[in-house]
């Protein structure tokens, strides 16, 4: 008998670990060929790890929440033949191993502050932290403007004594806490000095809520907590505005519905409206770069690459946002082959971490609920997000060569939240106009 090793599996540049949340298999139990052995969570994606042989499980050498850093051993499985004989075979599944949590093609993601120079230290600043500190905890240290000195301190409950998010908000607890009676006594009126810099906005808290007779209480699953402590985050961070603009779609309805037969006949899947103003708005992106950046304190990071994300909403009501790489080099049927492929995978947890990383704008259709429009938040690092309004037929003016006549015209409404820090009306206007016209200058005859 031979054994074989299940390993944690790399799944990302920038994931070192991830946390077993449940085992689909016992030792003892019949393991198959690409039969799922466990459940795994990161701080980007859940997943799963399939088996690459097959045989019998022997051990389990994690328990359910356990983190484990990548490559280590999490499990062994017992194969049929002699030990010695199946080395080439093993060295085949490892491989395939390998190939089922490939990383896609994606440049690093930046790494934070290790350009900056060694300058008074500041929230934001993690590049000389002696532990690890995950994505979300230093998200929430920068917001809270927490400097690394004061985060080493904190006592971590997580393995290895890392500081897992619950110790970070129990520290931020305590230590608001701790100033409450110091800002509860009155002040003297006494001159004082202005502050060097402005004062971090308070932190404020949730209302005290109770259930009554009768209420059911549920508790939020790990994703929706994720997506809270994000869409949170957002609004402390970036101070949003929305514009509005009304576009005409009725060449591209038009034009949809004149292909969609045929293309899914002949490529076997469907072409929503979706990829159609994915492709727009990369065009206008590139035109307005300075929608497609990132501000890193007073820095702003104008994106070289133009990668997409698209918010999509899960069957368990949670939103996951995948990421359409290099968008602007993607044609109709690519960008509509893509986003269905991205979609699909994303509503079975199919996707990768690196496949809902490096994103540098975001696209979010409210139209699929049949809602007219939305503000959205912008999804952070981000400076800006687009929303789709549902397409509704409107009696509109419509100005000809013989006066103005009312036609019935497919109307849809964009929404473009954008960071005011970096982002003026102006610039968010021009590039809503922009769209607008390309959208509307849709040419109806065009082939695909």
């Amino acid at each position: 008998m031979a054994n074989f090793e299940i390993i944690m599996p790399k799944m990302g540049e920038s994931i070192i670990e991830a946390t077993i949340t449940k085992w689909l298999k016992n030792p003892g139990d019949t393991i198959a060929e690409d039969d799922s052995l466990a459940e795994i969570a990161t701080d980007k994606v859940d997943s799963e790890i399939p088996s690459p042989v097959e045989g019998t499980m022997k051990e389990l050498l994690y328990n359910e929440g356990d983190v484990v850093p990548v490559g280590k051993v999490i499990a062994i499985i017992e194969m049929e033949g002699d030990e010695d004989a199946p080395e080439e075979e093993l060295k085949e599944a490892v491989e395939t191993t390998k190939e089922t949590t490939q990383e896609t093609k994606d440049a690093p993601e930046p790494k934070e502050d290790k350009e900056k120079p060694a300058t008074d230290e500041k929230p934001g600043d993690f590049s000389a932290a002696s532990r690890f500190y995950s994505p979300l905890v230093k998200s929430i240290a920068k917001a809270e403007n927490i400097a690394l000195s004061e985060l080493e301190k904190i006592k971590g409950s997580g393995k290895d004594n890392r500081v897992t998010k619950d110790d970070l908000l129990q520290y931020l607890d305590d230590r608001k806490d701790q100033k409450a009676p110091a800002s509860a006594a009155s002040a003297p009126a006494a001159k004082s000095p202005a502050p060097a810099t402005p004062a971090a906005a308070p932190k404020m808290d949730a209302p005290k809520v109770s259930a009554s007779e009768g209420d059911e209480i549920v508790e939020m699953d790990r994703m929706r907590k994720l997506i809270a402590d994000h869409m949170v985050m957002s609004k402390q961070v970036s101070p949003h505005v929305t514009s509005f603009i009304e576009v005409d779609v009725t060449n591209i309805v038009n034009w949809r519905n004149s292909v969609k037969d045929a293309f899914q006949k002949r490529e076997g899947q469907k072409i929503t409206y979706t990829p159609i103003f994915i492709e727009a708005t990369a065009r206008v992106l590139r035109e307005f770069p300075m929608i497609n950046a990132s501000l890193d304190g007073t820095r702003i990071i104008k994106r070289k690459r133009i990668n997409i994300g698209m918010a999509t909403a899960l069957p368990d009501g949670n939103l996951i946002v995948p990421v359409i790489k290099d968008a602007d080099e993607l044609n109709m049927v690519g960008m509509a082959k893509r986003v269905n492929d991205l979609a699909n995978r994303a509503r079975n947890n199919k996707l990768v971490p690196d496949e809902i990383q490096g994103g540098t704008f975001t696209v979010t259709n409210f139209g699929s609920f049949e809602s007219l429009t939305g503000t959205p938040i912008i999804n952070q690092p981000q400076l800006a997000i687009l929303g789709l309004g549902a397409i509704k037929k409107r009696p509109v003016v419509l100005e000809t060569t013989h006066g103005d006549v009312i036609a019935i015209r497919h109307i849809m409404i964009l929404s473009l939240a954008y960071d005011h820090r970096v982002v003026d009306g102006a610039l968010a206007g021009m590039s809503l106009q922009r769209l607008r016209d390309d959208l509307e200058g849709f040419d109806e005859n065009m082939s695909i």
